[in-house]
């Protein structure tokens, strides 16, 4: 088992209950045009999202979009690790460092039912800020078609991420195992999460056919997807405090963290953080991100120095104050799931 489930003493000590929560006015006011955009939408508006003050939206699927969104959730409901052969130009791949990088042309090929290979083409480019600057194989953000991927197991993705290795050892893939449960963890606790699938990959350079690595990976559910799936938007509104969001996924949330080991993020500040909006307007945060996290213990995880801890096995709660009586179901919920998480291999 990765983390031991946190007593529920440990963090109520943490809690000011006399913490007096202020709300964001600029994240107030996204939610309530949030509500009236949803509103509108099912009405038929067109362009209502586009006065969301300065707010970046993912998500919400009309009728259109239903196929798309079984194709996806089908790709997510198993668990069996998909072996798939990632084929792209590896050099330029790990060349490309810019915030901006370019996509670049790849394939996925696995086999069928039928025992015939599929291969599916799609973009790639680089993401991340710490693991695209040391790893020797950065994370990918993919670019599927719905044209090209129409029929095959990536029917229904759009841009999903994919954590790759960071070093082509054992002890890295590790790491990537680790941080895949944890995500796991994460959908047992609540929908308002990330779903993942586990990939074995092949990764082939087109540049020259030789095969580079072969190791785990993971294919991350998009933003705008997990919106749609929940129904609401996932907004890109830095600034949010405790009296702006739901006060049991606020403590989820927190709680979920410290379960971990995590203390690199930022709510306000949405570093490894997704704001999701559901259609009242109420406002979510969800996790992302788990790498640092002391259940990954990763040798080249260190805590922030403002901290104080020595190191990521140091548990230390950074989730807001918010109402104690949610904390109280946060707490039940974790010991119910219990069982199921100890289960997960």
């Amino acid at each position: 088992m990765l983390a031991e489930t946190p007593r529920a003493r440990s963090i109520v000590d943490r809690i000011d209950t006399g913490y007096r929560m202020s709300s964001s006015s600029h994240l107030a006011a996204a939610g309530a045009l949030l509500a009236a955009v949803l509103l509108s939408s099912v009405a038929g508006a067109q362009d209502s999202t586009k006065h969301l003050s300065n707010a970046s939206v993912s998500g919400v699927a009309g009728a259109r979009d239903s196929a798309k969104l079984l194709a996806a959730a089908a790709f997510f409901e198993s668990q069996d690790p998909i072996e798939v052969t990632l084929t792209t130009n590896i050099g330029k791949i790990r060349r490309d460092k810019s915030e901006n990088p370019p996509w670049r042309p790849a394939t996925l090929s696995y086999k069928g039912a039928d025992n015939n290979l599929v291969t599916v083409p799609l973009q790639a480019r680089t993401r991340g800020i710490w693991r695209l600057r040391v790893c020797d194989f950065p994370p990918l953000r993919l670019n599927f078609s719905g044209e090209t991927s129409k029929g095959t197991m990536f029917s229904g993705l759009d841009k999903p991420k994919l954590v790759s290795y960071c070093r082509d050892m054992d002890a890295y893939e590790q790491y990537i195992l680790q941080e895949y449960q944890l995500y796991r963890i994460y959908q047992l606790l609540t929908p308002v999460s990330h779903r993942a699938r586990l990939l074995k990959l092949v990764y082939a350079d087109s540049a020259d056919g030789k095969v580079r690595a072969r190791r785990y990976g993971f294919v991350m559910e998009a933003p705008g997807a997990l919106a749609a799936r929940l129904g609401g938007k996932v907004l890109e509104q830095k600034g949010a405090q405790p009296g702006d969001l739901d006060s049991f996924q606020d403590a989820l949330f927190g709680v979920f963290q410290y379960f971990i080991g995590n203390t690199d993020f930022s709510e306000g500040g949405l570093h490894n953080v997704e704001l999701f909006f559901n259609n009242e307007g109420t406002a979510m945060p969800i996790a992302y991100d788990f790498d640092f996290a002391g259940a990954v213990n990763a040798r080249y995880a260190i805590p922030d120095s403002s901290l104080r801890i020595p190191n990521v096995r140091q548990r230390l709660f950074r989730g807001y104050c918010t109402d104690p009586y949610a904390y109280d179901k946060v707490f039940a919920l974790f010991n119910e799931k219990k069982p199921q998480i100890y289960a997960l291999q």
